[in-house]
């Protein structure tokens, strides 16, 4: 009786292991398709009930150098920053040094509006504040050199808001910036070194950390972009970690965030009740508390992305199965989150496809004229105009980047920067206006020519 024991208990471990194993297989030949048509340069980490499947680098680390990324690889994060600024927040809340209630007045009584603004609505992104990246003069010009709280709260403390606090939603860097300085205000410690001393030490993330531009670590990559569609070739120059600061200025390694969503999970920095809180949209939009929420097969997700000069980075994680995806990007391609639902469709058994390279097609300047214009889709709520520039057509939604675009045919396009978003163009009916199609990940969305 013990030997049968024995022998199934041996057939369900290995079992188990030849699953994993093949979702191992299928996420890394996933990933090394993306990477073979240059949608990804970096380190991923895959991780299913505390077990991690992959843990790999892809491509280059520093052309110049011929080094090449691998799972110690240090990226700079960019915006998920904002989910260790909110549980810092929420942590300084539970001690009770601080309300989410609090009105920014308290802290800052000469912000203008500041009676108005909660310190909920700057980690909900529903404060109206002036996002000061927006500020291109100061952004391509200054944005590299050290810059004190004065002149950063100078690029958008006078601003008008966007809209009244509490009314709508919208993306602002200055709103993590002022809890930056209130939990300075409240520890008496810098902003880097009460994440360290809250967090990073706690968590032993011994290889993270906040001045990128000054780190002088083998392992730090280096940032790309590009001057023409997947051509990551131009080094990025480096903002200051003063002024990414609260919003955007933490370096890490796959690895380090594995032990900061081990702890999340684990409630180790955060109740469990404060976390239900934190992982709630708010009601104009799938934003938490630094976090964005959403769901995939009928599992909530909760994740953040980043992006900066040369850098690209998601982590997501569904927290009821105890998975964990992590992506860090050391070129600007725009794809992660396509990327990361192709890992999650992996994990649960579900359809998905390997990227392939296409081969494009050049049309007469003629042919591509009829298709210019600005279509309203709806289903997105995006606005997005074409343009002609040097014989292809470009994309520029009314919030976010341009994205040229490459024809397979006379009415079938796809963007240079990403295959995977497939683009038709389609006569409408009784009418010689034209009808866009946006075809990604099996799903798409259509919009009338305004």
């Amino acid at each position: 009786m013990k030997n049968i024991i024995g022998i199934i208990y041996l057939l369900i471990t290995f079992s188990d292991m030849a699953m994993a194993q093949t979702d191992t297989q299928k996420i890394d030949e996933l990933i090394t398709a993306y990477a073979s048509i240059k949608e990804f340069n970096g380190s991923v980490l895959v991780s299913k009930q505390g077990k991690i499947l992959l843990k790999k680098g892809y491509g280059v680390k520093d052309i110049q150098k011929q080094t090449f990324n691998d799972e110690k690889t240090v990226y700079l994060t960019a915006s998920i920053t904002k989910t260790f600024t909110s549980v810092m927040i929420l942590k300084l809340s539970e001690l009770k040094l601080l309300s989410l209630d609090d009105r920014l007045s308290k802290y800052f009584p000469d912000f203008p509006h500041a009676d108005s603004i909660s310190i909920e609505n700057l980690l909900t992104h529903t404060s109206g504040v002036y996002d000061y990246v927006q500020n291109a003069d100061f952004m391509y010009n200054a944005a590299s050199k050290p810059a004190d709280q004065k002149t950063m709260l100078s690029l958008f403390k006078d601003k008008k808001l966007d809209f009244q606090p509490g009314t709508d939603w919208k993306y602002s860097n200055s709103g993590y910036m002022l809890l930056g300085y209130i939990i300075e205000k409240i520890t008496k410690m810098r902003y880097d070194q009460a994440i360290r001393a809250y967090i990073f030490k706690p968590l032993d993330m011994a290889n993270s950390g906040f001045d990128y531009a000054n780190l002088n670590d083998s392992v730090k990559a280096t940032g790309y972009y590009s001057d023409s569609g997947k051509d990551y070739t131009k080094v990025a120059p480096i903002a200051d970690s003063t002024v990414l600061y609260a919003a955007g200025s933490i370096y890490s390694t796959v690895g380090d965030l594995f032990k900061w969503h081990e702890a999340l999970n684990a409630n180790r920095l955060i109740s469990k009740a404060m976390a239900e809180k934190m992982y709630s949209p708010n009601k104009f939009h799938n934003y938490g508390y630094g976090w964005t929420v959403d769901s995939l097969y009928n599992k909530r997700i909760v994740s953040h992305s980043g992006g900066f000069w040369g850098f690209r980075s998601n982590l997501a994680r569904i927290i009821d199965d105890n998975i964990c995806i992590i992506l860090l990007d050391n070129t600007e391609t725009p794809g992660l989150d396509n990327i990361t639902k192709m890992i999650v469709a992996i994990l649960y058994k579900q359809p998905y496809t390997l990227p392939h390279a296409k081969n494009a097609v050049k049309l007469h300047e003629d042919q591509l004229k009829k298709y210019l214009g600005t279509y309203q889709i709806k289903e997105s709520n995006l606005e997005l105009e074409i343009k002609l520039e040097a014989g292809a057509l470009v994309a520029y939604p009314k919030q976010g980047p341009r994205a040229e675009m490459s024809a397979t045919d006379a009415t079938h396009f796809f963007l240079k920067e990403q295959e995977n978003f497939e683009i038709t163009f389609e006569k409408a009916q009784h009418t010689n206006s034209y009808i866009i199609k946006i075809s990604v990940n099996g799903k798409t969305r259509s919009g009338q020519k305004m």
